[in-house]
C-alpha cells in the first residue's frame, strides 16, 4: 500500500485494512498461540480473583519464542508505523489475544479506545488487529466509528450504532487504526472462537503497559535483530539504580534518540 492511500484512509476513517497479508501458515500457528496464551492469562485472572473463569483475553503475550515473538520480529508494517510516526522511534506498547469465545461478553464489547489521553493532531499511538479467522458480522467482527478519531468524547450507545461499520475480512487480513479511534467487539453468534491478535505500537518516550525489555531480559536481548531490541523497549529503558544511570554513553539504557 503506498503511503497516499495510507495517509488518506487513516485520516479520513481512522482506519485502513491490508488484506490477506499473512499467510495461512502464520495465521495458524498465531491462532495457536494465542489460545494458549488465553488459556495462560485465564489461570492467572482466576488465581488473582479478578473473575471465575477468564474473559477469553491475555495480555502481554510475549517472550515464549513462539509465533508470536516470531510476528513481532518480522516487522512487516514497519514502513506503514515508521511514516505514522514521522520517523521517530517507536516501540510496542501491548500484545494481547482476543479468544473471541462463542456467546461471551467482556470489557472489549463496551464502546472504547484504546488510549486514555486525547492529544489533538498528535499521532499517540497506533493499533493493530491481526484477523486470524475470517471475521464475519456472525462471528463477531469489530465494529468502528470512522472518523472518530478526532473526537476526544466518547459517543454515546446510539450514535454509535447508527454509524458503526464492521470489520470484515479474511484470516490473514491485518487492519492498522488510529488508537483515537472509538470501536466495540461484537457478540459471536457461532459455536467456533473468533481469534484475534491485537498489538498497539506507541512513542518511545511513552511508557508501554508492559516493560518488555525487562521481561525478555538481556541475556535473550543482546540475540535480538536492531529493530526488533528499539521495537521491544530496549533502547528506552528506565535505570533502576545509580549504576545503571552512570554508565557510559554507548552503555546507556535510555539512549538519546528516543524522545
Amino acid at each position: 500500500m503506498d503511503m497516499t492511500t495510507f495517509d488518506h484512509g487513516l485520516a479520513k476513517q481512522g482506519w485502513i485494512v491490508f488484506p490477506d497479508a499473512l499467510d495461512a501458515g502464520l495465521v495458524d500457528r498465531l491462532r495457536r498461540d494465542c489460545l494458549k496464551w488465553v488459556d495462560i492469562c485465564t489461570g492467572y485472572q482466576v488465581a488473582s480473583g479478578i473473575n471465575t473463569n477468564g474473559d477469553g483475553t491475555a495480555h502481554h503475550s510475549i517472550g515464549a519464542n513462539d509465533s508470536i515473538d516470531e510476528y513481532v520480529g518480522m516487522h512487516l508494517f514497519h514502513p506503514w508505523l515508521e511514516h505514522f510516526f514521522a520517523g521517530k522511534p517507536y516501540i510496542l506498547h501491548a500484545c494481547n489475544p482476543v479468544g473471541g469465545v462463542p456467546r461471551a461478553q467482556n470489557y472489549v464489547h463496551r464502546v472504547h479506545r484504546d488510549v486514555a489521553t486525547f492529544i489533538p493532531n498528535f499521532n499517540l499511538r497506533m493499533n493493530m488487529l491481526v484477523m486470524l479467522d475470517d471475521f464475519t458480522i456472525e462471528n463477531g467482527a469489530t465494529q468502528v466509528l470512522s472518523g472518530s478519531h478526532v473526537q476526544n468524547e466518547q459517543p454515546d450507545d446510539a450514535t454509535f450504532a447508527a454509524g458503526a461499520e464492521y470489520l470484515t475480512g479474511r484470516a490473514g487480513s491485518v487492519v492498522l487504526f488510529n488508537s483515537y479511534l472509538w470501536h466495540r467487539g461484537t457478540l459471536n453468534t457461532t459455536a467456533r472462537n473468533r481469534v484475534a491478535l491485537t498489538l498497539s505500537y506507541g512513542p518511545a518516550f511513552v511508557k508501554p503497559q508492559m516493560d518488555y525489555a525487562r521481561l525478555i531480559g538481556e541475556e535473550r536481548g543482546a540475540q535480538l535483530a536492531p529493530l526488533t531490541r528499539q521495537v521491544l523497549g530496549f533502547n528506552s529503558r528506565v535505570p533502576v539504580s545509580l549504576s545503571e544511570w552512570y554508565r557510559p554513553r554507548t552503555e546507556r539504557l535510555y539512549l538519546p534518540d528516543q524522545g
